[in-house]
């Protein structure tokens, strides 16, 4: 590839674009964030869109309805749920809201803050 030449790598969370330099061949993440914490968040935004189709979007405490679900599914699944736990200790509470980026997702990691005081005590 010659120095010149426009290309691009797929982050999973964006893109990053050279258009000099050399090429280093590897992983890409978005920045800061573990690919575990990326692989949690879309597993609990595919459980919210498949809820929030469950419930009409004119219910006032829909969001919070839809993540008690969810939570709900995350506690009878103790696989899914260790894995989020752990995806969690990688990286944040914060990063993990915000990688949902749903509104529900402040009372589905405040859950998960639960889980973790338990678990330390």
């Amino acid at each position: 590839m010659s120095n010149s030449e426009n290309w691009t790598v797929n982050t999973g969370g964006g893109n990053f674009n050279n258009t000099k330099g050399n090429y280093i061949q590897g992983n890409y993440y978005a920045a800061g964030q573990p690919q575990s914490l990326i692989e949690v968040a879309s597993e609990i935004q595919a459980l919210l869109k498949q809820l929030e189709t469950s419930y009409p979007s004119d219910i006032p405490a829909r969001d919070m309805v839809v993540a008690t679900e969810v939570v709900k599914h995350i506690e009878t699944n103790p696989t899914m749920k260790q894995k989020i736990i752990n995806a969690v200790k990688e990286g944040s509470l914060a990063a993990l809201e915000k990688a949902i980026d749903n509104p529900a997702g402040a009372f589905i990691t405040g859950a998960i803050k639960g889980w973790e005081e338990v678990k330390n005590n």
